[in-house]
Order: C-alpha cells, then sequence, then structure tokens
C-alpha cells in the first residue's frame, strides 16, 4: 500500500496532501485516523478533522485499549506483568549499551580502523535486545492469545469493520510506545485495506520494523538512542527521525557517523518540518530523501 511519510504537522501540510489524494470533495469513504498517542487528549482531535474537511472517523484506540483493560482482568494483570518484563529487560539493555556507545566514542578518538568492530558489537547488543523483546510479546500473546479474547476480538471487529470502508488511514504522533502497544492490540495492520496510510512523528515511527528512541538534546544531556521494539513492520530497513534537527546533534558529525553506521544497512531519515515522503505500494522510495550519512552527515539520496 502507499505510505505517506510527513513532517511534524505543527504547521499543518495534511490538508494538502488530502487534496492531493482525493481532489474529488467526497471520496469514495471516510478517513480513519488513530490519535491513540494524544493518550488522555484522543477525542481532542476538532482541528484534525477540519484538515481532513469533517470526513475523519476516529478509530478510538486508546479509549478501546482502557476498555479492554477495565472488562478483561486476566489480560489486564498479563500486561503488566509483561510491561515489568520489559521494563526491566530494557534497564540491563541500556546499561549495556552505556559502556558499549562509551567505548566506541573512545575508539574512534584514538583508531579509525577500530571502529567498525566497535560499532558491530553495538549492533549486537541491539538485536539481542530487540529478539527479547519480541520474545517476551510473543510469549505472552501466545498465552493470552487476543483473538480468543471477546473483548479484544470484539473491538478489533470494529476497527476492521471502519477501515474495510476507508479511503484513507491516519496516524498521529504521540507518545510512541502507547501506539504501537495499540496498533498490534487491534491488528491494524492486518485490517488495512490497501488504502494509502499517512503518518508523521511518532506514527510514523510505529510504521518501521524498529522503533529507534532518540533525543541529544535533553535536559540531563545528550543520551543514547536506544532500540524500543517492533512497529507494524509496514516499512522495513529504516529508522526515521521526526524533529531531527532539534532533537539530534547533527552538527557533531562524528557522532552522527556512529548512529548511522549502527542502524545501518537501514536508512536513517530526516522527517523535518515541511517534508513529505511517498513511498509506493511496492515499497520503492523517491529520490531526494534526506538521510544521514555514514560519514555523519546529512545528504540527499538520488535513489532512496
Amino acid at each position: 500500500m502507499r505510505t505517506i511519510l510527513l513532517g511534524p504537522q505543527r504547521r499543518p501540510t495534511l490538508d494538502g496532501v488530502v487534496r492531493s489524494l482525493f481532489p474529488d470533495p467526497d471520496p469514495a469513504g471516510p478517513v480513519a485516523t488513530i490519535t491513540a498517542g494524544w493518550q488522555e487528549r484522543e477525542p481532542d482531535d476538532a482541528e484534525l478533522r477540519a484538515h481532513l474537511g469533517g470526513r475523519a472517523v476516529n478509530l478510538g484506540l486508546y479509549r478501546r485499549w482502557l476498555n479492554v483493560q477495565d472488562r478483561d482482568p486476566e489480560y489486564s494483570a498479563g500486561a503488566r506483568r509483561l510491561a515489568d518484563v520489559l521494563a526491566g529487560l530494557q534497564e540491563i539493555y541500556l546499561l549495556r549499551l552505556d559502556y558499549a556507545l562509551r567505548a566506541v566514542y573512545a575508539v574512534q578518538r584514538r583508531s579509525a580502523e577500530a571502529v567498525p568492530d566497535a560499532v558491530a558489537a553495538v549492533r549486537e547488543l541491539d538485536t539481542e535486545h530487540l529478539r527479547r523483546v519480541n520474545g517476551a510479546r510473543r510469549e505472552f500473546f501466545d498465552r493470552l492469545a487476543p483473538h480468543d479474547r471477546p473483548v479484544i476480538a470484539e473491538h478489533r471487529a470494529e476497527v476492521s469493520a471502519v477501515l474495510a470502508d476507508a479511503a484513507a488511514l491516519v496516524i498521529t504522533g504521540g507518545h510512541v510506545g502507547v501506539l504501537a502497544e495499540v496498533l498490534h492490540l487491534f491488528n491494524v495492520a492486518a485490517a488495512l485495506n490497501g488504502a494509502p496510510v499517512i503518518a508523521w512523528s511518532a506514527g510514523a515511527m510505529a510504521l518501521a520494523d524498529r522503533i529507534v528512541l532518540f533525543h541529544d538534546r535533553s535536559p540531563q544531556g545528550p543520551g543514547h538512542a536506544e532500540v524500543y521494539g517492533s512497529g507494524l513492520s509496514l516499512l522495513r530497513d529504516v529508522v526515521l527521525l521526526p524533529h531531527a534537527r532539534s532533537r539530534l546533534l547533527l552538527d557533531d558529525t562524528a557522532r552522527m557517523a556512529v548512529f548511522a553506521r549502527r542502524f545501518a544497512p537501514a536508512r536513517c531519515v530526516l522527517l523535518e518540518a515541511g517534508t513529505r515522503i511517498d513511498v509506493s505500494s511496492d515499497g520503492a522510495w523517491p529520490p531526494g530523501v534526506r538521510i544521514l550519512g555514514e560519514d555523519g552527515h546529512v545528504t540527499a539520496r538520488e535513489a532512496a
């Protein structure tokens, strides 16, 4: 299916995208929206609805998630245990990651030839962590299969019915962990009907096969980019970087080179204000996509 990735929508460009997709003012079907990343503010979508010409149907995935927790206590208890397991995995991973990346930067200052081996150790750590996270989630879903649980099955059926008639799906930003959780729980990927998917910020990140959290400009100082988990995998071999200019030390080419090499061969794609990237249904990326190169510089790829 066609996927359209946008930059942050503080100065919205969504309405122009919608007009380009649907020049007819009455497209076939509604535009489904997912604002679950806003959490308690999920229903506050009046501005979004206006940009969509009043055609929006909010899937209410955050509300549905809370409803599952209320009505299925066994699943809710299991989900809390899973959250504890994942938090433990993340804690150990971040401890090991700190030592591994400090070693990379120390080696980088002394011997360029030794950097690939040091980066390879970090990549192995990232891969191992993602495998453990996905394994824990798989074990949880095997034990408490969502499709066998009436409350979840009810919500899945309702979500699927809306998506079956949707002319497009729009996924906004917010909390990427919450977005990934509800997208998986309500089986959104399986319910997509081939209509375009439009996403930005955390919504875009949640479409990838690997979600990477990053923030070099936090109040506590530069932090290490960390592998969080898997998204819907509609986009593969890509790390999406919303707000890259404000969140990454892009002028620190040595640091950025480590970042890009660490996640290669995946493209590290910048999603800045005004960005629009149309990924075709066969997975082809357009030319001119701004990426973080393995030399640490931002470049526009001619054939992405």
